[in-house]
């Protein structure tokens, strides 16, 4: 499943415009804690924080994780949402809580 995939089917808010969206989601990862994800996130995987600062990009970057999704609708600063796609990673934006997002990606994630 692409990024594109995922964001549509979810109907999330993609906030990096095309960047990232052609990337193939393998698996997901929840948490608010960078070194955690640092330390056991998969490649390929679609990323859910409430983490909003730029240190997350790195992380991204360093787990060559595909998408960041946000849940409940939190505000993104544009400067995030520009180094985002200068970095190739697409942010994207749920209305639903983390625990719910969560839900939906592993139940999506499972069928395809």
């Amino acid at each position: 499943m692409t990024v594109r995939e995922l964001a549509e089917a979810l109907k999330l808010e993609i906030l990096t415009g095309e960047t990232g969206l052609g990337q193939r989601v393998e698996h997901g990862y929840v948490s608010d804690l960078l070194s955690d994800v640092i330390g056991n996130a998969l490649e390929n995987s679609v990323w859910i924080t409430v983490q909003r600062h730029v240190n997350i990009l790195g992380v991204a970057k360093l787990k060559n994780i595909v998408a960041i999704i946000t849940p409940r609708s939190l505000k993104i600063e544009e400067e995030l949402i520009e180094r985002a796609r200068a970095e190739g990673i697409a942010l994207l934006r749920s209305e639903w809580a983390a625990f719910e997002v969560v839900g939906m990606v592993y139940a999506i994630l499972m069928k395809a």
